[in-house]
């Protein structure tokens, strides 16, 4: 059973209390204005009658007071994500906010409207789209442009238009440079293990409650549908591009190495409206999300959007973001702009300053606090990100896992580390004692890691487990941070039902396959190679895909592939596109019998139930 918020969490809430401007509303009024229609009691179902997305329970739950069990900063943002629907931002220019984590911005053309990142799944773009046109009357999409890489921002293409009439040049589907293959690297191959964290980064197992889910920070939560990426035709490669597309002119600006390995922004001169894609949110944004990627640079970041700000700021009277509510006017945008530039530098040059006086990344992360003047502005507040993870992750992207401390070098794992750590503090009872007295004291960081080791070194304890997950849910109660309320409640919940399949993010499965180049998709195969089965096999095969040679060679545990002729070959198979996109799926290949007998050296992946908070 959950427990309730102790005197300590509510002390915590009472400083944030005291601390943060409360007495403020502004933003309640900017996250209201140019709305058109409201959308009421918000639930949204597959073609099985699944629910795939929902608002109607965050709304009602966060309509009340501010529970003693969430962070009262957390409750305040939340309450913003939460008002969806309609919205003009400027005269021409239209979004669709709480259909999905992100929002779906509409540009009036020359011959219908533009979409700016049609959402996570078919499901969700299709009922925004249904949505706006009870308001705006027929809506024809006569372009698109996706921002970015992230799923979020393109699982719903395929729901405005289809792949034939982007191949034949009638819809232009403009993206950023580099954007397919960033778009196939991130969510294969490590996608199986990717989707598993998202469950604890999205809060996805969580009931809605105020001791459960109450959103992401970023936005409402991850949206369950089916997403179908689509080829695009154009592709911005220049770092400053103009375009024309149906009559309306777009300066592009790209930002890659920062939110996301492949983005744009862009300004519209015509209704003097800069979009700020992802690189701007209402909040400090991640530098490495729980869920997995590469450190980005916060470095980089910054300095996207003093750019923004050089070319763009003194001439935007409307700034789109891809989440949560614009801003207006040239003085406000600026500096909101400045704030947030300002905001990722101080996280590089700090962290960069404290890595050359010897700090560790955790000595980083407790000693570094942002200074009022960024601090107290409700926009640079960790609701997704965090100062504490971001500047670990800044660390890492200059030195590594690594601290150089020999202890840390090759430490024995957490199971067998657990199990003697619990032999030195006395044994599993009294582990457990002790670690009920710092409960009792309000230390609860400290009873996590001792607890930690019991968990893992006696996964079957259950007085352990259930005394580590009454700790999770004290941390979670207090975290500011979506994400870290999410991470700290999904590892109690699963302390308690163990670790079990639960929807993560938007499945992409066989459309993403088709989008992979032959030898990425080799590549991917080859990562399942499973040592021991394939100990002292060597085979080697020529494949014929639509015409096209590729050798493929198994010798020394190691599966690869290369373009051409082998002359070892054992064999010759030709196969289609369509074949080779079945047996990455499946990993069977029947009517090829050596070619199936090397991927029977395989493992299948993963059902996203892996275990993560204890052995």
């Amino acid at each position: 059973m959950a427990s309730e918020a102790t005197k300590y969490t509510k002390i915590k809430h009472k400083n944030y209390l005291d601390y943060l401007p409360f007495e403020q509303t502004e933003d309640f009024e900017r996250a209201q204005k140019g709305l058109i229609a409201k959308a009421n009691d918000l639930v949204i179902k597959n073609d099985k009658k699944k629910i795939v997305w929902r608002l109607d329970e965050l709304e009602n739950l966060l309509q009340k007071d501010t529970p003693d069990t969430v962070n009262p900063s957390l409750w305040r943002h939340e309450k913003l994500n939460t008002i969806a629907g309609l919205f003009e931002v400027t005269r021409g220019i239209y979004q669709i906010r709480g259909f999905d984590l992100a929002n779906l911005t509409l540009i009036k053309s020359q011959n219908g409207y533009i979409a700016i990142d049609p959402l996570g799944c078919i499901e969700t773009a299709k009922a925004a789209i249904e949505f706006a046109k009870k308001s705006l009357g027929n809506i024809k999409i006569t372009a698109i442009v996706v921002t970015h890489s992230h799923w979020d921002h393109f699982g719903g293409i395929g729901a405005l238009v289809n792949q034939q009439n982007i191949d034949n040049g009638a819809i232009p589907l403009i993206v950023p440079d580099q954007f397919t293959q960033e778009l196939v690297s991130e969510n294969i191959f490590v996608g199986a293990a990717m989707n598993r964290r998202s469950v604890y980064q999205f809060g996805n197992a969580l009931e809605t409650n105020a001791k459960g889910f109450i959103g992401s920070g970023l936005g409402k939560g991850a949206s369950t549908g089916i997403s179908v990426p689509l080829k695009p035709n154009i592709i911005i490669k220049n770092k400053i591009e103009e375009l024309v597309i149906d009559g309306v002119k777009f300066v592009f600006l790209l930002t890659p190495d920062a939110e996301a390995p492949s983005e744009m922004c862009f300004y519209l001169p015509d209704f003097s409206a800069l979009c700020a894609a992802e690189i701007i949110t209402y909040h400090q944004h991640n530098i490495l999300p729980f869920r997995g990627a590469q450190a980005r640079s916060a470095l980089a970041w910054s300095k996207h959007i003093d750019e923004m700000l050089t070319l763009f700021g003194d001439k935007s009277e409307a700034l789109i973001l891809t989440h949560h509510f614009p801003e207006w006017s040239v003085n406000n945008i600026t500096k909101l702009l400045a704030k947030q530039r300002d905001l990722y530098k101080f996280t590089n040059d700090q962290t960069v300053r404290l890595i050359n006086k010897g700090y560790t990344p955790s000595e980083i992360a407790e000693s570094l606090k942002l200074p009022d003047s960024l601090a107290k502005h409700w926009h640079t507040r960790g609701y997704y990100g965090h100062l504490n993870h971001n500047v670990k992750a800044t660390y890492q992207r200059y030195l590594g896992w690594f601290d150089c401390n020999p202890a840390n070098l090759n430490p024995l794992p957490p199971k067998e580390s657990g199990i003697k750590f619990v032999e030195l503090m006395g044994g599993i009872d009294e582990v457990i004692q002790k670690a009920k007295k710092l409960y009792e004291n309000g230390e609860y960081r400290f009873a996590a890691q001792v607890l930690n080791h019991a968990v893992f070194g006696y996964p079957q304890n259950k007085e352990a487990r259930e005394l580590l997950a009454h700790v999770y849910e004290q941390l979670g109660y207090q975290a500011e941070s979506a994400t870290w309320r999410n991470l700290y409640l999904t590892g109690a919940l699963e302390l308690r039902d163990g670790a079990k399949k639960r929807g993560g993010l938007s499945t992409l499965g066989e459309e993403i396959i088709k989008f992979m180049p032959i030898e990425m998709l080799f590549d991917y195969i080859a990562v399942w190679l499973n040592p021991q089965k394939a100990d002292d096999k060597t085979m080697t095969l020529n494949l014929s895909i639509d015409n096209e040679i590729w050798s493929i060679c198994l010798s020394n545990s190691v599966l690869s592939a290369r373009k051409g002729v082998s002359k070892d070959a054992q064999d010759l198979y030709a196969l289609s596109r369509d074949e080779l996109n079945a047996i990455a799926l499946n990993f069977e290949a029947p009517k090829y019998p050596l070619l199936n007998q090397i991927l029977s050296f395989l493992d299948h992946p993963a059902p996203n139930d892996f275990n993560i908070i204890e052995p």
